[in-house]
C-alpha cells in the first residue's frame, strides 16, 4: 500500500482510480461517489486534463437535467510491456492502459541454454514487441512478467520452475529493471491468468474466484475478497502438487501420487502413448499424422471430443482426479464461480459438464450452492493481460493518507524515550 502526506494528493488518486474503473463518468457522478467537495474535484479534474491523464468525451445521456460533460481516462498516455513464458512459449506485449494489446512477439521457448539464454530471450522478445508498437520509451509505464513457477512477488525472484529445470533463484526482476529502466512486477502465470479472467473475461469480477490452469502443470489462481491468496511463502495456489493417490507416480515436486503426475498434460500425453504401444487404435494418430512421437496432451483432449475410446478413458481419469482436486478447493475457499483454463475446453461441452457432476458429488452441498463454472474466455492472451493488468492496478492503488500503524506507534516510542532522555538531562 503506498502512503501520502497530503490530502490532495490521495484524492487526485482516487479521481482517477475512479475514472479508470467507471468512466465515462461525470464530475457530478464522482462527486457522489466519493463525497469530495466540488472545490477539491474541479481542480484535479482540470490538472488532470491538463497533464493528459483524462479526456473529456462529450456529454452525458440523461434525459433530463443539465448535460454532465463525461470524462474518461487517456488510455494513449501511457503503455504497459507484458512478458509471458512457460517450458514451450515466449510471448510479449505492449499493452495501453485499458489494457488492450497493441502489438504481440510470440517464439518457442529456448531452453537449450541456461538461465542467461532464456533471460535474453525474454529481453529480446520485449523490445521487438517494443519496437512494433511504436512508442516512446518514455512512455513505458512498467513492465509485468508472468513466470511459470514459485515466485517471490516482494523480491521480484523466480524460485523455482518445475517444468524448466534450471530455472531457479533468478533476480528477474533486477535483470528487466536493468535492461528497460521502468518499474517491473514479477508475478506468477497462474496468477497473472486469473487476474485477468476475474478483471476482463469469465471471472465477472467475482470477489470470491478460483481459476483452475492447466498444462504441464496444473495451478490454481484463488481469490477471496477481491485480493488474490498469495501465503506465507508465496506457495498458495500450488494445486497441481496435492496429492491423490499413495505411492502413485513421481512428480517433479520431488514427491509422488501428485495431482499434476498423474492427470497433468504430461501424464495424459504418455498414457496415450503407453496405449498405442499395447496395441490401442486412437484417432490421437490421425491427428498426429500418424506419428506417435507428435502426440502432446492437447491432441488427447482434441481424439476424446471426436469420440475416440482410448482418448476418452483417459480423459476420464483427468475429469476425475481433476474434479476430486476442484472439490476440494471449493470446500476450503467457497467461491461464486470455477474458471477453469480455455484449454480444457478442447475435449469438448462434457468435460465441464463431467467435472461440475464431480466437483458436485464430492463437495459440500452448501459450497456448490449457486456455483458457477465456467471456461475462461480470454485465450493465450491472458498471461500477458493480466501482467499487464498487475502493473496498471499497482499504477492507480489508492494510497492511504495515513502512514501505517507500526510506523504511529514507533513515532510514539521515540518521542517518549525522547522525553526521558530530556528529563534524566534535567
Amino acid at each position: 500500500m503506498k502512503h501520502v502526506t497530503e490530502k490532495k494528493e490521495r484524492d487526485r488518486a482516487v479521481i482517477e482510480a475512479l475514472v479508470r474503473r467507471y468512466g465515462p463518468i461525470s464530475r457530478a457522478e464522482i462527486r457522489e461517489l466519493t463525497h469530495l467537495r466540488w472545490s477539491s474535484i474541479s481542480p484535479i479534474v482540470r490538472e488532470l486534463i491538463n497533464e493528459g491523464n483524462l479526456v473529456e468525451v462529450g456529454p452525458s445521456s440523461n434525459p433530463m437535467g443539465r448535460k454532465q460533460t463525461l470524462l474518461r481516462l487517456n488510455e494513449e498516455n501511457g503503455y504497459i510491456v507484458s512478458v509471458d513464458f512457460d517450458a514451450d512459449t515466449v510471448s510479449a506485449a505492449v499493452t495501453n492502459l485499458r489494457p488492450r494489446i497493441k502489438s504481440k512477439v510470440t517464439e518457442t521457448t529456448c531452453l537449450d541454454g541456461d538461465v542467461d539464454g532464456l533471460v535474453h530471450q525474454l529481453f529480446a522478445c520485449a523490445h521487438e514487441a517494443i519496437r512494433q508498437a511504436g512508442v516512446q520509451r518514455k512512455k513505458l509505464l512498467g513492465i509485468g512478467v508472468a513466470d511459470p513457477g514459485l515466485v517471490n512477488v516482494r523480491e521480484g525472484i523466480s524460485v523455482i520452475s518445475a517444468t524448466i529445470a534450471f530455472w531457479k533463484d533468478v533476480p528477474l526482476r533486477k535483470l528487466f529493471e536493468e535492461e528497460f529502466g521502468v518499474p517491473v512486477i514479477l508475478e506468477s502465470s497462474t496468477r497473472a491468468q486469473a487476474l485477468a479472467e476475474r478483471v476482463l473475461g469469465a471471472g465477472e469480477r467475482a470477489d470470491d474466484m478460483i481459476y483452475v490452469e492447466y498444462g504441464k502443470g496444473i495451478g490454481a489462481g484463488i481469490t477471496i475478497e477481491g485480493k488474490s491468496l498469495f501465503g506465507h511463502n508465496w506457495v498458495a495456489g500450488e494445486f497441481g502438487h496435492s496429492p491423490m493417490v499413495e505411492n502413485g507416480p513421481a512428480c517433479g515436486c520431488g514427491s509422488f501420487g501428485c495431482l499434476e503426475a498423474i492427470a497433468g498434460l504430461s501424464a495424459i500425453e504418455a498414457r496415450c502413448r503407453k496405449a498405442i504401444g499395447e496395441g490401442s487404435k486412437t484417432r490421437a494418430l490421425e491427428i498426429s499424422d500418424g506419428d506417435p512421437r507428435k502426440i502432446t496432451g492437447w491432441t488427447v483432449l482434441k481424439a476424446a471430443k471426436l469420440g475416440d475410446k482410448t482418448c476418452l478413458a483417459i480423459v476420464g481419469e483427468l475429469e476425475k482426479y481433476l474434479g476430486w482436486g476442484i472439490a476440494s478447493l471449493v470446500n476450503i475457499i467457497n467461491p461464486s464461480i470455477v474458471v477453469l483454463d480455455h484449454r480444457l475446453g478442447y475435449a469438448g461441452d462434457g468435460f465441464l459438464e463431467e467435472i461440475v457432476r464431480v466437483v458436485r458429488k464430492q463437495a459440500l452441498g452448501i459450497s456448490t450452492a449457486n456455483l458457477k463454472f465456467v471456461y475462461g474466455t480470454l485465450g493465450s492472451d491472458a498471461g500477458l493481460l493480466g501482467a499487464g493488468l498487475t502493473v496498471l492496478e499497482r499504477l492507480f492503488e489508492i494510497p492511504a493518507l495515513k502512514p501505517p500503524r507500526f510506523m504511529i506507534e514507533r513515532s510514539v516510542i521515540d518521542a517518549v524515550a525522547d522525553h526521558r532522555r530530556a528529563w534524566a538531562c534535567e
